[in-house]
């Protein structure tokens, strides 16, 4: 294991075959998607749940690559299911083909509200790349994809066998994120709510820290032996992942109230200081996260704008005199 920003990260995807099935458990296994990117690691990695009668968790990206490793991985097997965690472009768009194909019903929370009114909470990128060579600046997300059949925190949707599904609602990263709990393995499917090589990206307006870090102390509150995330190796020691995980927001927020007690500041400026050590390919999606860091303190009474300006990626920002 290493250490990266205080988050004991799980070993690295080593000797990773694309398109491969990587057996992990009795009833788990996975293919991963030749989609690397800042977002995605080494790709978006597809859980097949199940023996001869399967469940498929993200089916992943748009890529005809991916599209037949599933079709081998799935040869001979019924398709009893399909999750999706949310609906970011890695995840969803398979999930069309493999319904249309296999005539298994969806499932998520819901469909990924439509923004509304967010020009405030779109960055300036003062000429810089909307491309840096590694991916896209945004998770881009489809709004059209509404789940067959919409679940509800804590209820057991799927059986199959002699296993369940149940879900968990985790919002923070997206307003519909879903974690998936495995009972015959007491094993969490964790989406991107938790991944194992990253911090997760928390990108207002739907994005939203204090609703991240409440879903955060809600999986630490349970006792899942393993989680499965999306993009990263499997976690099998989850209590001090998860400690870290939320200590690691905290961190950063005290971070962000110190800097600001040494004088107001904007958000360009504070990533200046709290990311100078990170690639600068990577501010963007930084400062988003401390934009959703400061709206949770500004929700919190925390934190202000200059001059009574409504919160935005431009204003000054101070802390509040008590």
């Amino acid at each position: 294991m290493t250490a990266v920003a205080g988050i004991p990260f799980v070993e690295p995807l080593e000797g990773l075959v694309y398109g491969a099935v990587d057996r992990l458990s009795p009833l788990v296994a996975r293919v991963v998607a030749e989609n690397p990117s800042k977002f995605t690691y080494k790709g978006t990695g597809t859980y097949i749940i199940g023996r001869d009668d399967v469940v498929v968790v993200d089916p992943g990206p748009n890529l005809d690559s991916h599209r037949t490793a599933l079709e081998r991985a799935l040869d001979g097997r019924r398709v009893r299911g399909i999750v999706v965690t949310h609906c970011h472009s890695d995840h969803v768009p398979l999930s069309y083909w493999l319904a249309e194909s296999t005539q298994a019903r969806t499932y998520g929370f819901g469909p990924h509200p439509r923004p509304i009114g967010t020009d405030a909470l779109d960055d300036d990128d003062d000429g810089e790349s909307k491309n840096t060579g590694d991916g896209e600046e945004r998770e881009h997300t489809d709004f059209d994809f509404v789940p067959d059949v919409a679940v509800g925190d804590g209820q057991t949707f799927l059986t199959v066998d002699d296993w369940s599904l149940a879900a968990v609602h985790t919002p923070g990263h997206t307003s519909n994120h879903l974690c998936v709990h495995l009972d015959a393995e007491n094993a969490l499917f964790t989406g991107d709510h938790i991944m194992g090589w990253s911090t997760t990206v928390v990108s207002p307006p739907d994005g939203n820290m204090a609703d991240y870090m409440a879903s955060v102390r809600k999986l630490i509150a349970r006792s899942d032996a393993v989680l499965y995330p999306t993009h990263g190796n499997p976690v099998r020691n989850p209590a001090p992942f998860l400690a870290a995980y939320l200590a690691h927001r905290v961190e950063r927020e005290n971070q962000i109230i110190e800097l600001l007690r040494r004088g107001p500041s904007t958000i360009r400026a504070m990533v200046e200081v709290l990311y100078a050590d990170v690639r600068r390919e990577l501010h963007k999606p930084a400062r988003r996260s401390v934009m959703s860091h400061l709206l949770k303190l500004y929700d919190d009474g925390v934190v202000t704008t200059a001059v009574d300006a409504p919160p935005s990626m431009r204003c000054i920002w101070s802390v509040v005199d008590r």
